[in-house]
């Protein structure tokens, strides 16, 4: 009981800081996020210097922040990707990611980590026109300026 009491602590407080600052230091930033993303760092820290950590409410917080890392991707997908495939494919993968920070293997660690920044290029980067969209566009344009 006291550890989830602890981490709620730390979540509050740590996003209660990140609200304050959040105006003058004019950074959009989602407080809450800060405050999970804070404390599974702390607690992460706190885990490789010998310290006791419940790796129930780390893996809470570390899948929280895999949704809402993917939901705050999903807002700057180009149109023509797909949110659910990119939700489909993100969020197994992150929670494998997570998984092997809480059970320290660090090389599915790397793999997954790198997956997830390939993955997350390939969506992130609009698709190139194809040759014919091209063409398409230099005629409109070119009818556009001798329209008028």
């Amino acid at each position: 009981m006291t550890a989830i009491l602890t981490a709620t602590f730390l979540i509050l407080a740590i996003s209660g800081v990140a609200w304050a600052a959040k105006k003058p230091l004019r950074v959009p930033i989602c407080p809450i996020c800060l405050g999970v993303g804070g404390t599974w760092l702390w607690m992460l820290i706190g885990r490789s210097l010998g310290y006791s950590v419940d790796a129930t409410i780390l893996s809470i917080l570390l899948g929280g922040s895999v949704a809402g890392l993917a939901y705050q991707l999903e807002k700057r997908l180009p149109p023509e990707r797909s949110a659910l495939l990119w939700k489909t494919l993100f969020i197994p993968a992150g929670f494998v990611a997570a998984y092997a920070l809480v059970e320290p293997h660090w090389i599915l660690f790397a793999v997954t980590g790198a997956a997830l920044v390939l993955l997350t290029a390939f969506f992130l980067v609009p698709p190139a026109a194809s040759a014919e969209q091209s063409k398409t566009v230099e005629e409109l344009k070119k009818k556009m300026r001798e329209c008028c």
